[in-house]
């Protein structure tokens, strides 16, 4: 049963502060993978009040609030002994809702996240929807005045204004048809009444398009390999795009203003980019309001609900930004970054032009995120918290993104992690690669895994292959059933062009990854055996079958017919081609060592992919096994990171012979 604590906390100001004693010895696993101290900082719409994540008792992430105008110790308003608090989110400037998450130590999977309201003191507190934890506290005492939404309801997004309404969506149960809706309703955060927005819904909405004002705007559709996007008019819904629900090119709403204004996203010269939206002919007009040669737009608005204004666009290419159509923003931006001259320096606000304070994060590649402060009154720039204080920049490894040819002559972007001290020659190399495929899986900020790789002394190639997604359609499209074939030969290519450079040994590399990356690292012990020494495979596919037949997965009916035929094989059509690729049909060609870890939890990528795996190889094969029995698709416990991490460590000392393995 689910316990909430309700305490202050003066003590964790010292989480609060910035790390100023740092040990000469290498980090331990655990500073790059422990829970942070102080995380998920958000101001409230005025900007008094700051809401943080902080590690309680146990470990346990607490919901704490800080006033900025008093400094007054942080005070807990909400709290579990045997939960994380995961998600939090200002209603206003009174009221936040939080969700929670897994635990930690394995104990118990939360499978609903639930939804609680709190006040900034801590009163009022009130469940709003169910958890699969909570399912047995009787939070009323009574089922007919219980007014919690029932587990498969979230919460979906804020509402601009003073009111105490949010959203929250409904989404299907499993057994449900594919065709059912995803509902959205305002939910009042006190007394927990509930209006209804999904009045004559299209079949098969999977997502909702929001305006400015909370208002519904457009949803999309996904049913029966078709992705569609109807618009609000009047009190229904007019259809307005219709494509393959697999694509690499669309236009899509990216944001409503109060007055009538809509951006829209939509493709330029290969790539996505922000569009201002010819409201009669429903076209993009011909010139983007925003585009970057080489990357797709990803990014968010920047509106003042108070002002009713757009202030400007955040975005990412090789590395965060902003472009402020505001000219007082664009001021404090500029003073901000003269302020913080070596990171990359991210501001939120609320009502941002009549805000108390604003919040600034600070990116770097070698230093985890650092917050802090910034008063336009008197333009005044002061630390808040640190990610990862235990962090010493000076012992990470440089981050720089490149773009390589590969031998068909598709250009890729790599991202490379070099160990501290500058480019050596001829290191010992990890080709790490991300899994989806289907996203963009690097980012230049400080990246735990990467960098606790290189604080061992390994370069650290991270390829952007084939099929991932932000670098422009003709990549994206480059990797459609490509399992095994040129995407496996980008990583290859990518391994060539760091030993042309001089930077990696070619006889001391291994390859590793996990979900996609786990089975690209095992397609490459099977079929790059003079390319790669070893492989490190962990929550990897190891057969594409699998992927359509087991029923318990959580892959969706919809996935497994439209979208998984077209990027990555079908059985009906492709059945020669998933032999071939099959890391499982092929487990005794592998010649090299192996270290295989999986979760027993797992819906994403089941155990079964590494059990028969493991069964499959030859019985002389090298291979390290390990399973985490609680932990799902990726590692959330510290236990298991410090287990995993030095095993991979001591893998790769073993197998690389790296010169200076640490203990």
């Amino acid at each position: 049963m689910i316990r909430r604590l309700m305490i202050t906390a003066a003590a964790l100001l010292a989480g609060l502060g910035l790390a100023q004693a740092a040990s000469a010895a290498p980090p331990p696993i655990r500073d790059f993978f422990k829970t942070p101290a102080v995380q998920a900082p958000k101001l409230s719409p005025s900007g008094r009040y700051l809401a943080v994540q902080v590690a309680g008792k146990n470990e346990r992430l607490w919901l704490a609030v800080i006033d900025l105008k008093t400094m007054a110790a942080p005070k807990v308003v909400a709290g579990f002994n045997d939960a994380d608090i995961h998600a939090h989110y200002w209603v206003n400037d009174e009221r936040l809702v939080f969700q929670i998450s897994d635990s930690q130590d394995g104990s118990t999977r939360v499978t609903a996240p639930g939804l609680w309201a709190v006040d900034r003191d801590g009163s009022n507190y009130r469940q709003l929807i169910m958890s699969a934890w909570a399912a047995n506290d009787a939070a009323t005492g009574s089922r007919v005045i219980d007014k919690r939404l029932e587990l498969n309801w979230r919460f979906a997004d804020t509402v601009n204004g003073d009111g105490d309404e949010i959203l929250v969506g409904r989404l299907p149960w499993a057994e449900d048809k594919d065709s059912t809706p995803v509902q959205l309703s305002r939910l009042n955060t006190r007394t927990g009444e509930r209006r209804n927005l999904s009045l004559g819904l299209p079949d098969g909405v999977v997502g909702w398009h929001i305006d400015s004002l909370g208002e519904p705007r457009a949803v999309d559709t996904v049913l029966n390999g078709r992705h569609r996007i109807y618009l609000r008019q009047g009190n229904g819904w007019r259809l307005w795009q219709d494509q393959p629900s697999v694509r690499d090119e669309s236009i899509e709403p990216q944001w409503f203003g109060p007055d009538g204004q809509v951006l829209v996203i939509d493709a330029y010269q290969g790539y996505n980019a922000v569009f201002k939206l010819d409201t009669i002919t429903l076209k993009a007009e011909t010139q983007p309001l925003l585009s970057f040669k080489g990357f797709d737009f990803k990014g968010s608005i920047e509106y003042d609900s108070e002002a009713r204004r757009l202030l400007g666009i955040h975005y990412e290419t090789d590395g965060i930004g902003t472009v402020w159509f505001d000219p007082t923003m664009k001021a404090h931006q500029a003073d901000i970054d003269t302020k913080l001259p070596g990171t990359a320096n991210r501001i939120a606000c609320g009502r941002c032009l009549s805000s108390q304070n604003l919040l600034v994060t600070a990116y770097s590649d070698q230093r985890p995120p650092v917050y802090y402060l910034y008063k336009p009154a008197d333009k005044q720039l002061r630390p808040v918290a640190a990610l990862r204080p235990e962090i010493k920049p000076a012992e990470m490894g440089q981050r720089d993104y490149h773009r390589i040819k590969v031998r068909d002559g598709l250009e890729i972007p790599v991202l490379v992690t070099q160990p501290a001290g500058g480019n050596p020659v001829k290191r010992p190399t990890v080709v790490l690669v991300h899994g989806g495929p289907y996203v963009r899986g690097t980012h230049w900020a400080w990246e735990p895994e990467a960098q606790f790789l290189a604080s061992r002394g390994y370069l650290v190639l991270e390829p952007e292959f084939r099929g991932s997604t932000g670098y422009g359609s003709a990549q994206f499209r480059a990797g459609w059933k490509q399992w095994g074939l040129a995407m496996q030969d980008d990583l290859a290519d990518t391994l060539a062009w760091a030993v042309k450079l001089g930077w990696a040994d070619p006889q001391r590399a291994c390859i590793a990854g996990a979900s996609y990356g786990g089975y690209a690292a095992l397609m490459g012990a099977i079929k790059q055996g003079d390319t790669f020494k070893c492989a490190i495979d962990w929550i990897g596919v190891t057969d594409i079958g699998l992927m359509s037949s087991i029923h318990w997965s959580d892959a969706s009916e919809e996935w497994k017919r439209y979208g998984m035929t077209q990027l990555v094989a079908d059985p009906a059509t492709d059945a020669a081609q998933m032999r071939d690729t099959s890391p499982l049909l092929r487990a005794k060609e592998v010649k090299m060592p192996l270290l295989m870890a999986y979760g027993g939890d797992d819906r994403r990528v089941p155990i079964k992919h590494g059990t028969d795996m493991k069964a499959a190889l030859r019985d002389d094969q090298v291979l390290e096994w390990v399973v985490y029995p609680d932990e799902g698709h990726g590692w959330r416990q510290l236990k298991t990171n410090e287990d995993f991490w030095g095993r991979v460590e001591r893998f790769l000392a073993r197998n690389l012979a790296n010169p200076n393995p640490q203990p």
